[in-house]
């Protein structure tokens, strides 16, 4: 719409015009329980540098009653339009603005979401600010650099409670009256009321004391595990504050698990929001309590980078996302007693995976990203922004010395506290501390696009002696269609050398660190020794880029992959043989069967579940059609052999459990996994619980073995909104035509689902045993993708346009559908980018398929 997408151009002009003062916010939430519209009213303080100057604040809302002026007021049919208040005539220094509307609910998990919990059928709410959405709630200048103290009155249920930014206030005839916050950013304000749940403790700490509330739903309060929540939380108070050399900065720290949430989490200045999702309902794998725990430490750790501290503009937003993603893996690795020491090896599996799969889309960008306006920051939240921006800053960390980049950023904070930065402040804090010159070295990293691709160049001679070792660089082509050009960097990389101990164990035995540079890098020190068994460039994962083996080592990589003694190289040999895979350079029945003689001996669950995710998806997407029943069937004869072998009540027999579950196919298969949902079969130390039971109900559906009536009957056993989810899940994943009609309309042709629920819908409809099924909605998708860009908010667009493209159509017919359609459509640059990326898999597929068919014969 015109007028929504808030430019960096007017963004600038508006903050060379404005020094925002405060806000005072009062919202009367007393009907949240019925849903509708609240009354909103905003005043808003504020300096203007030029008399008679214009500008305008933002607002979304279906009625806006009053705008008042320095006492003046304006018509509001004159100066509201699409989500702008013009603001004219201001005067130099002080202006003053009062803003009276009726602001919406939304159940899109943007703005002031509103859930109702299935278990007591009462109203929880939650604002989710991020990018730029406190405009939904209250009149504000929508910027980052606009720093302004927040003052919020609330008017609420009885009973209910209200957490804000600032301390919780005993409330007055249920109205709330907040104290105001420090200088913030608007996007990082935040409310959360209703009902909740809530447990206390403190952090103490040199005489202080922060407060600490963990909040859920009280249907969820059961499973809340808060000591261990808590537990995770003081580490990182720990650690942060000892590295940061910085106090906490804000008067308490409340972490908020909250329903039907979009991301992971979000990090409103002491008042975290995060998915209860976090909550776990039934048996998970470690992998999963470590997944929680970044996500709490990422959210702490930007509370110094990001709230304390504020990028000006988006373009910098990588350097919030990736600055606490470094340091909570971080803390995770290294604090002291921490629970997760091998936190990298799960960032090289997981994260750093999906950083190399974004930089090859053609969507690729630098990680300092152009962002011209909101619409571009809206779909940067990406494996660059987070991943390889965090791999590039471990980099950065390994370039500088770990000493030297925190006292680099010890000063960072206390120069600029309670202020907006841009990249150079940090960068000149570093330079300061470490004595590297570090423009080259932003330039190359920061400011072009692509990854590099490191080989080992290696000659020995009959004894088997090295003769010459060097280090090749190559810098890849980008993608077609994406802008720049390829460009070799410096690397701070580690060369292991491994070798076989008696036991048949890979364990290193020399170790050399050094800057890599250029296109050649001799290494003049391995020249006379012996050659290892195995030569593992960039070892401990220090930088970013492509690592190849030689052709030796990758014969014993390929023998002993599991026989690694340490976690990482394992998991930096996976990560290779993954990305080989998807290039097209392994097999992926060679990939299979890797795999199968190495996860026996992966200890690591993290690198097992994500093995479990890659052999699926290799097998459905890169193998050879008429291969692939072969392979899927083998896979799943393994899931099974491994199900039953496992320890009885491991994690390791969970993973197993779900894996099998994903792919089971055979009558017999399907006859266990019934077996095991009704409880005619059992497998020792299995947990059949809640959650185990929908996944086993799920795939019973997709395969045609469970109708509506037993989805029903699982749903009255769960009657909670998590189980509503997977109860929508099931019915879209049933493989009839009705089923799929049913779930595409409920996306498509209607608006009214909530967010979770249209995630959950789509999730069922995609399933890669009914291609034929969903071959006619290729059409349908291109036919109605434009207009539901046009007419949805940004999340609930974004869910169908990736979700429902037709990625399981590996085809040259897809590819060629979809450009007629980018050619004739004339999307927008955002959606533009979302199905540029959907097709580039699609031709990565069928690129894959043909080198697994070659490998046939």
């Amino acid at each position: 719409m015109p007028g929504t997408n808030l430019t960096r151009d007017e963004a600038q002009q508006r903050a060379r015009l404005l020094t925002v003062d405060s806000y005072e916010i009062e919202l009367d939430l007393s009907g949240a329980q019925e849903g509708g519209t609240y009354r909103s009213v905003t005043s808003v303080r504020f300096d203007v540098a030029e008399a008679g100057a214009e500008t305008f604040i933002d607002l979304v809302a279906p009625t806006v009653h009053d705008v008042v002026l320095n006492g003046e007021p304006l018509d509001p049919a004159e100066v509201f339009e699409d989500s702008r208040i013009a603001l004219p005539a201001l005067l130099t220094g002080r202006n003053e603005l009062r803003v009276v509307a009726d602001c919406a609910y939304t159940n899109t998990g943007e703005g002031l979401h509103r859930f109702v919990d299935p278990v007591d059928q009462q109203a929880y709410l939650y604002t989710q600010f991020e990018v730029p959405d406190a405009r939904r709630v209250f009149a504000s200048f929508e910027q980052p650099d606009l720093k302004a103290t927040f003052q919020f009155t609330v008017t609420a249920p009885e009973g209910w409670t209200v957490i804000s930014n600032s301390p919780t206030p005993e409330p007055k005839d249920n109205v709330w009256h907040f104290e105001p916050t420090p200088r913030i950013s608007t996007y990082i304000t935040a409310l959360i009321v209703g009902p909740y749940h809530s447990v206390h403790s403190s952090y103490e700490k040199d005489g202080r004391s922060v407060p600490l509330g963990i909040y859920c739903r009280p249907s969820l309060a059961e499973f809340l595990d808060s000591d261990a929540i808590f537990a995770v939380t003081r580490q990182g108070f720990d650690w942060f504050e000892e590295k940061f050399d910085y106090p906490y900065p804000f008067a308490k720290y409340d972490q908020l698990f909250v329903p039907e949430f979009n991301a992971g989490a979000m990090e409103n200045a002491g008042a975290v929001t995060i998915r209860d999702q976090y909550v776990f309902r039934s048996k998970v794998t470690d992998a999963a309590y470590e997944t929680r725990a970044e996500t709490i430490l990422h959210e702490l750790a930007h509370m110094w980078f990001g709230d304390l501290v504020t990028m000006e503009w988006w373009n910098d937003l990588w350097l919030n996302e990736s600055f606490a993603t470094y340091t909570s893996i971080a803390c995770q690795a290294h604090a002291p007693g921490s629970r997760w020491p091998h936190a990298w090896t799960t960032f090289a599996n997981s994260m750093k995976t999906w950083a190399y799969r974004q930089d090859q889309l053609p969507s690729t960008h630098p990680i300092m990203a152009e962002i011209r306006d909101l619409d571009d920051v809206l779909v940067n939240f990406d494996g660059i922004t987070y991943a390889k921006g965090a791999s590039v800053l471990k980099q950065l960390v390994a370039y500088v010395g770990m000493d030297a980049f925190f006292t680099g950023v010890q000063a960072y904070f206390k120069r600029h506290a309670y202020g907006n930065t841009r990249l150079s402040d940090l960068l000149g804090a570093l330079e300061e501390t470490s004595g590297r010159d570090l423009k080259t070295w932003s330039k190359k990293w920061l400011k072009t696009a692509g990854i590099n691709v490191l080989r080992p160049e290696i000659t020995t001679d009959a004894a088997g002696t090295i003769t010459s070792f060097a280090v090749r660089q190559e810098a890849p082509a980008l993608p077609a269609g994406a802008t720049g050009e390829p460009v070799l960097r410096p690397h701070r990389i580690a060369i292991g050398l491994y070798d076989l101990d008696a036991t048949g164990k890979l364990v290193r035995s020399d170790r050399i660190e050094l800057d890599v540079d250029g296109e050649l890098t001799e290494v003049e020190r391995l020249t006379g020794s012996k050659r290892p068994a195995v030569i593992l460039l960039n070892d401990d994962d220090l930088s970013y880029a492509k690592v190849r083996l030689d052709p030796d080592s990758l014969a014993v990589v390929t023998e002993h992959l599991g026989d690694f003694e340490a976690s990482l190289p394992r998991a930096l040999s996976w990560a290779s043989a993954w990305d080989m895979t998807r290039d097209g350079e392994l097999a992926t029945r060679d990939y299979l069967s890797l795999v199968r003689s190495g996860i026996p001996k992966e200890s690591d669950i993290g690198v097992v579940q994500s093995l479990h995710r890659q052999v699926k998806l290799a097998l459905e997407l890169y193998a050879a059609p008429d291969w692939r029943p072969t392979g899927l069937a083998t896979w799943t004869e393994t899931t099974l052999d491994h199900l039953r072998a496992a320890a009885p009540g491991s994690d390791h027999q969970l993973a197993w459990a779900r894996a099998f579950a994903a792919t089971a196919r055979t009558d017999a298969q399907l006859d266990l996994l019934a077996g095991l949902l009704d409880g005619t079969e059992t497998i020792e130390g299995l947990a059949v619980d809640t959650e185990l039971r929908w996944a086993l109900l799920e795939r019973l559906a997709a395969t045609g073995r469970a109708d509506e009536a037993a989805i029903a009957a699982e749903l009255d056993r769960d009657k909670t909104s998590a189980g509503e989810r997977h109860a929508a899940t099931a019915r879209a994943a049933r493989p009839t035509p009705e089923a799929k009609t049913e779930a595409w309309a409920s996306v498509v042709e209607s608006d009214k689902l909530p967010n979770a629920v249209q995630e959950a819908v789509i999730g069922g409809f995609v399933q890669t045993d009914q291609r034929e099924l969903l071959a006619p909605y290729t059409e349908k998708y291109f036919a109605a993708v434009k207009d539901i860009w046009n007419n949805r908010s940004h999340e609930m667009a974004q869910q169908i346009v990736v979700g429902l493209y037709p990625t399981l159509q590996v085809s040259q017919a897809t590819l060629d559908t979809t450009d007629a359609w980018l050619a004739s459509a004339d999307p927008t640059p955002a959606l533009r980018r979302l199905v540029t990326e959907s097709r580039a898999g699609v031709e990565r597929a069928l690129k894959a398929q043909a080198a697994d068919a070659a490998a046939a014969g």
